[in-house]
Formats: structure tokens, sequence, C-alpha cells
């Protein structure tokens, strides 16, 4: 077995605390480190805010100066553009909300960077994810690799880890995964690491202030109005363009309220008092592309037992026994909930059950299988089933 001294791990380093602790704690082990931080927009955009902007690469920089270890860019623009961000505008021009974060890390984090990382001699990428990696012989003596959920509740990120696979978990390394944030706040202050309070971004990376409604107007998503209509198809107003709204909104809609048997419309505001109108808020109920309507309801119309799931990855490689009772995260903030995954056997697509109602089930969202702590798998959820 190699010493740790002559095994070189290239770091993700996104200029936040935790990819600084990762590289720290790595050369503590005594792993030869190198930084490689990635150009994924052009530094000039103004209020790019995360691992995206230029004030990443600079702190990224600085972490690296400090630990005394190489530090790289490597330029993923155009393949970052290509695969997340035109990806994020084709699927809510579709009607779905999609997550760009799943997608950079199968595409670009744990795809280009880990390639590139082999290709400077690097046996491993290793990132500040809190997640864990299990490793285990099979019966033939072949390495299984298992991703394991971090022992930090509030932060555990194997949700956004589901499409690893054997070959590229074998050349990952996650140090945060047995840590708690609070504790890497900590080390990341003790070795007086120049990001130790640098505060946390929850936005998607590539937006400028968080403001998705807006990039997508700027990127020439069609803005097509179209009709506001209930679950009966009765109308109940227009709308300035789907890309605007996701399963489970409710910003936006107002107080709609039918007055009279001919469907005529009034439209009061979000501080409508309506105890004294007698009407329920709607939400969004389903974003229908296809007719371009949207269909709207009360609140109780967004919980559902069943989904159908496509694109589904296997971290084994293998899919297991089914039917199998599994718990399934819909959306990274959602709990886990007992399910139960079935096959649908025309189609390369799998059903899940769950033992209760989902609030909000999002075509575009992933969905994410555990067994315990272990994770199976994923998919990408395709549609909620009546």
């Amino acid at each position: 077995m190699k010493k740790k001294k002559n095994i070189l791990v290239a770091v993700a380093m996104s200029g936040g605390v935790d990819s600084s602790v990762a590289a720290l704690l790595l050369k503590k082990q005594g792993y030869r480190a190198v930084g490689l931080t990635m150009q994924l927009v052009d530094c000039g955009q103004e209020k790019i805010s995360g691992c995206c902007g230029i004030e990443a690469v600079n702190s990224a920089q600085k972490v690296c100066q400090k630990l005394s270890i190489p530090h790289y860019v490597v330029n993923f623009k155009q393949s970052f553009k290509k695969c997340v961000v035109d990806n994020f505008i084709k699927e809510y021009q579709g009607g779905r909300t999609p997550n760009p974060c799943v997608t950079c890390n199968e595409k670009i984090k744990f795809g280009l960077l880990l390639r590139r990382a082999r290709e400077l001699g690097a046996e491993y990428l290793a990132t500040g994810h809190y997640a864990q990696i299990r490793i285990k012989n099979n019966e033939s003596r072949i390495m299984n690799y298992g991703l394991i959920k971090g022992v930090d509740k509030n932060k555990d990120q194997s949700y956004f880890l589901y499409r690893l696979n054997q070959k590229q978990l074998k050349h990952i390394l996650f140090p945060l995964g047995n840590l708690t944030k609070s504790q890497v706040r900590q080390i990341a202050q003790r070795a007086g690491l120049p990001t130790a309070n640098r505060p946390e971004s929850q936005e998607i990376c590539f937006i400028p202030d968080n403001n998705y409604r807006y990039f997508l107007r700027q990127s020439g998503i069609k803005q097509k109005p179209g009709l506001i209509v209930d679950k009966k198809n009765k109308i109940l107003g227009r709308h300035q363009g789907l890309f605007q709204y996701t399963v489970g909104q409710r910003k936006g809609l107002g107080q709609l309220k039918i007055k009279n048997q001919k469907s005529k419309i009034k439209i009061t505001n979000q501080k409508s008092k309506i105890k004294e109108s007698g009407t329920l808020p709607y939400y969004v109920i389903k974003v229908d592309a296809k007719r371009n309507k949207l269909v709207v309801g009360p609140e109780k119309d967004l919980y559902q037992k069943k989904c159908s799931v496509k694109s589904v990855n296997w971290i084994s490689e293998k899919a297991p026994n089914l039917p199998i009772k599994i718990k399934a995260k819909i959306r990274y903030r959602h709990e886990a909930v007992p399910a139960v995954i079935t096959k649908n056997l025309k189609f390369i697509i799998y059903n899940l059950k769950f033992a209760r109602p989902q609030r909000a089930i999002t075509p575009g969202q992933s969905a994410v299988f555990y067994l315990g702590r272990r994770v199976l798998g994923g998919g990408i959820i395709e549609a909620a089933i009546d």
C-alpha cells in the first residue's frame, strides 16, 4: 500500500470553509494536496455568489497559500453552461423544477473535475461534502463502495450525491463526513484559515441575487401567457409564463376567488382577509407545459402518495430485488419517509408509493432512496400520481 505522503489528492476548493478544512485535514494526515478551483462563469459578472464568483477563486488561493500547497484554476465555463445552465433553462421551459447542484455534481465536479484530477496524477479528488464512503468486499472479494449519510444531520449532503457510481467513489474522499459543521468551524478558527468565518451561501451559485425568474427572462426563455385553471379545468385567471411557477407555490397567485357561476374573476392581493371573503388560498398543483396551463387548488390538493421516477441511478450499479421498502426524500430539506419502490415493466421508470401523502411532489426534483444511513440511489421525479 502506498504511504500517504506519496499519494496526491486534488481538493476541490470552492473558497468556503468546508473545502478549506478538507484540504487542511488531508495535509495533516500526510497526503500531498493540491487545490483545484473551477471557473464556471465569467469572473467579471457582478453579484455572482458561492463557488462561482471571483471571490471564491481569491479565497481558495489564500487558503492554499496558508497551507503551502499548490493552487490551480480550471476553466469549465463552456461545459458548465451546456450541462448545468442550459439544462436549468430547458427544464423550466418544460414545466419542471430542476436541481442544478445534482447536475453539477454529476457532470462537472465528479465528472470533468475528477477526470482532470486523475490526469494530473492525483489518486483521489476530495471535496467538502458532508457525506461518507464505506468500503467492503463482496462475495467475489471485489471492493464495493457505499455512499453513507454524514454524521451532521443538519448538513448531510448525501442527497446531492446519489448519481455517483463505483468507478467514481473509488477515487473520492469526503474528509468532513464524520464531523459537524460547528466542529469544522472550530478547526478552521484554530488553524487561522482566512475562510473560518465566511458565511455559507444557500443560493444557486450562477444566478445573481438568487432571482431565478429574472435570470430566466434574461436568458431568452419564452414568456408565453396562458390560463390558470382548477383541477376541473375551470378558468380562474391568466399567467404570464409557466417558468415563473413551481408546484407548491402560493406567492404570485394573489387571492383567486370565484364570484359566481359564470366564472367572473376577482383577484385581490396577498393581504386579503381570508376569513371575511370565506375563501382559501390557492397553491400551484401542477405546471402543465403541454397545454400551457397552470393548475391551482387548495393546499390539500398538494398531498399525494405516489410518483413516478426516471433516470434512476443505483450506486452499487445493480438494482435491488423489487419491490423493496426504503425511505425516500423528494427534496433536500424534506424528511425521508417510508416508501416502496416498484418497477414499471412497460418503461424504464420506477414508481414510488409513500407510507403517507407527501406535500408538493415536484417534477424535475430528485427522489433519493435510503436504506438506513446508506444511499441506494435515486432518480428524477417524472410526475405525481393520483
